[in-house]
């Protein structure tokens, strides 16, 4: 980090478990929606993480490949959104977690194979998959297991096939340690994580998004209107929930910053992504780790380490500045004063607007 003006630069933060589309309460979701409506939502969402100093994001299931449209969009230089590494629709086994939201659907080896080279073809980075359940149902239960082993490896297959890899909602240690065995090594939320998996999971050299704001947003979700089974799930879960992130700490993985709601939405005042920088820093993250979780490791594993997630010579000019030293009080990021994605400033609280454009 370099003091620039009085303010002090770090790299674009970079959220790794992003839905653009996602329509709260989850049962309101139109499955058979217009894919411009769903665009169009998204394409809101996307410019108000921009803005809000998000300058990656890393999509893990869009309706009507949203995501995978607004790239397309925001390469074109039509709307303003964060660099976009997309898996277009996640797939999930009939009636599982994804049931119900827009994903693509699959039973055995040979579909989800189909179904995961389908969405590559489509262009996307990366392959979603649902290995357990989760929180938003009534009577789900996060450590059931939802796939066979052969499905897991069919999407394993179609990801190695394009030099991909599958990232996977994941709930407890069991349907970890099976999903792991098949090839999978990046892994979403993981509510129920015992030390010997965490330990596994750092020998191997996995990723883990934690995504501690699902069960420690109870205000935000309440002002959206979320059913209250979720809130209910969302809260019976949270005190595991922040075990787990410290186990996960404790063996030495390698986290990623991500927040299952769309990044830029404030929470207690703050971008989600920050509000959950700020509750890994709880867990035990010292604030160096904190931030690499939103730069560095997030960067490495969506494979754009080489000009992404650093502030360094020949690198993107993705930046934000804050007014004081975050190393010594994460709170510095309450208050980003200037965003900038490739060297564009996006926003700059110290000029008037229009010449920030």
């Amino acid at each position: 980090m370099t003091d620039a003006a009085g303010r002090w630069l770090l790299p674009g933060l970079i959220s790794c478990h992003t839905h653009l589309s996602v329509v709260f309460p989850f049962s309101d979701t139109d499955e058979a929606e217009n894919p411009a409506l769903t665009a169009y939502r998204s394409a809101a969402r996307a410019t108000a993480a921009l803005t809000a100093g998000i300058t990656t994001i890393r999509c893990v299931h869009e309706q009507n490949r949203a995501d995978l449209l607004l790239r397309q969009a925001a390469r074109r230089g039509w709307i303003d959104a964060p660099r976009i590494l997309g898996a277009g629709r996640a797939v999930s086994t009939r009636g599982g977690h994804g049931a119900g939201s827009g994903c693509a659907q699959a039973s055995g080896e040979d579909e989800f194979y189909a179904a995961a080279l389908a969405e590559l073809e489509a262009g996307a980075d990366h392959i979603k998959i649902f290995i357990s359940g989760g929180l938003a149902s009534a009577g789900e239960q996060v450590e059931n297991p939802e796939m066979t082993d052969g499905e897991i490896r069919g999407a394993v297959r179609a990801a190695d096939s394009r030099d991909s890899y599958v990232v996977a909602h994941s709930g407890g240690s069991a349907a970890i340690r099976q999903a792991l065995a098949q090839g999978v090594r990046c892994f979403e939320h993981a509510y129920q994580l015992d030390d010997d998996t965490a330990a596994l999971l750092a020998s191997r050299g996995a990723y883990v998004t934690p995504t501690l704001c699902v069960t420690r947003s109870e205000t935000w979700m309440r002002a959206n209107g979320f059913e209250e089974h979720t809130i209910a799930n969302a809260a019976n879960a949270a005190d595991e929930h922040l075990a787990s992130a410290r186990r996960a700490i404790k063996a030495g993985i390698t986290l990623l910053n991500g927040t299952d709601y769309p990044p830029g939405d404030l929470v207690d005042g703050v971008p989600v992504a920050v509000h959950e920088l700020f509750l890994m820093a709880e867990a035990g993250l010292t604030s160096h780790q904190a931030l690499q979780t939103v730069s560095v490791n997030g960067a490495r594993l969506l494979g754009i380490d080489g000009h992404v997630g650093q502030i360094r010579p020949g690198y993107a000019a993705d930046l934000i500045a804050v007014a004081a030293n975050p190393l010594a009080d994460l709170a510095a990021l309450r208050d980003i004063s200037l965003v900038m994605q490739a060297g564009r400033v996006i926003r700059d609280s110290r000029v008037p607007a229009v010449a920030a454009r």
